[in-house]
């Protein structure tokens, strides 16, 4: 990467100093090492100009990730936001969607998980919708197989019901806190066992994860909100920020 940015450097150098001075390929190779030399010695005298260097390539790099994004959002666009097999909640007609892609075992999901539901309830026009996405053993995937059989069985209220549970959950997720789930809900927990091995839920999941790996998410949770990614946790007053950006693009 240092040599990345001394080139940059050696180049700004360069384009202040007349053409025919600067052909590197038409230097005998004692020019060519004076002018090497001249460059670190310009570069030790002047450190601002390394630095203005550096500050140009980490605002190209910038500039290249977020048209990449642009570019895989347009790619994917209906596998993001209109698979027809994943939650939707919030406002459906909502200006903005929040795609969330998590893992009932990711403890910054958990932290996350009540900044997302005050954001979308004190909003009122964002529309939601959850990416299972189980990556931190077979206990996010038995989870995940769960929440996804309550909703192919009882409906989309049902399954945010058990999301929300699982989210809040504080013991570990086994077969039996599970169990205990649906007989607090008058699921009948055969019925949901039996729809957890349903080749549907595979499919879903495993779409999911092939979905993440396009789009370079690799850790929970992450966000789409808008047209904009957010890997990692958010503060409630950070995602609000994103949300109001996205407006001001909009508009």
């Amino acid at each position: 990467m240092f040599r990345t940015f001394l080139m940059t450097s050696a180049l700004c150098l360069a384009t202040a100093l007349p053409a025919t001075a600067t052909d590197i390929g038409a230097m005998t190779d004692s020019e060519r090492e004076a002018f090497r030399a001249e460059v670190r010695s310009y570069l030790l005298d002047n450190p601002g100009v390394l630095m203005e260097a550096i500050a140009i390539l980490e605002e190209r790099r910038t500039q290249d990730a977020a048209q990449a994004e642009v570019a895989m959002l347009e790619d994917y666009r209906d596998e993001i936001f209109n698979d027809g097999v994943s939650y939707v909640g919030g406002n459906l007609d909502g200006d903005i969607t929040v795609v969330e892609f998590l893992d009932y075992q990711c403890g910054f999901c958990k932290r996350a998980f009540p900044a997302v539901e005050e954001l979308i309830s004190s909003d009122g026009n964002i529309r939601f919708i959850v990416k299972e996405f189980p990556i931190l053993g077979e206990a996010s995937v038995l989870g995940s197989r769960y929440a996804l059989a309550v909703k192919s069985l009882y409906g989309d209220d049902s399954y945010k019901t058990v999301h929300d549970e699982l989210m809040l959950l504080r013991g570990g997720l086994t077969p039996r806190a599970l169990a205990r789930l649906s007989n607090e809900q008058d699921f009948d927990h055969d019925d949901v066992l039996a729809e957890m091995e349903n080749e549907d839920i595979t499919r879903i999941i495993d779409a999911n994860r092939d979905l993440a790996a396009r789009l370079q998410i690799q850790g929970t949770p992450s966000f789409i909100m808008g047209d904009s990614f957010v890997r990692g946790f958010l503060e409630l007053d950070q995602m609000r920020q994103v949300i109001a950006s996205e407006r001001q693009n909009q508009g």
